[in-house]
């Protein structure tokens, strides 16, 4: 089979959506980039290649692992260093819980707010239609 018309791709990023950033105090936050990294951590069972995926250096990716690293009590990403085979990373128990939580408080928040964004949305002005 092909693939599937460009259309629909366009569709799915045009729904419209909510992201939650908790600031927890003393410059400590999670948001959707830190949480879409461990989800891309979790599938690509490294750092580097999920930094890639959402376009950062590993280095960055790599300071954000870091930072909730110490952020939370224990480890949210186990590293290993590279070696014959090569390095890997892999999240921890505490990493996907972070992950399953933050996505049900994401799904709760659009669920009650539904409303409010549908009204939000008839307010906007239409989308511009792009030239052939």
């Amino acid at each position: 089979m092909g693939r599937r018309p460009a259309k629909t791709a366009a569709r799915r990023s045009d729904k419209t959506s909510l992201h939650l950033r908790i600031d927890f105090g003393g410059e400590r936050s999670i948001g959707p980039g830190k949480v879409r990294l461990l989800e891309l951590i979790n599938e690509t069972g490294s750092i580097s290649a999920a930094g890639r995926a959402l376009a950062m250096s590993y280095r960055q990716a790599w300071l954000l692992v870091d930072e909730m690293n110490q952020m939370f009590r224990d480890p949210v990403v186990a590293a290993q260093t590279g070696g014959g085979g090569g390095g890997g990373a892999s999240v921890t128990e505490t990493g996907n819980d972070i992950v399953r939580l933050y996505r049900e408080m994401e799904r709760r928040a659009y669920g009650v707010s539904s409303p409010e964004i549908r009204a939000l949305a008839r307010l906007l002005t239409p989308p511009a239609v792009k030239p052939l």
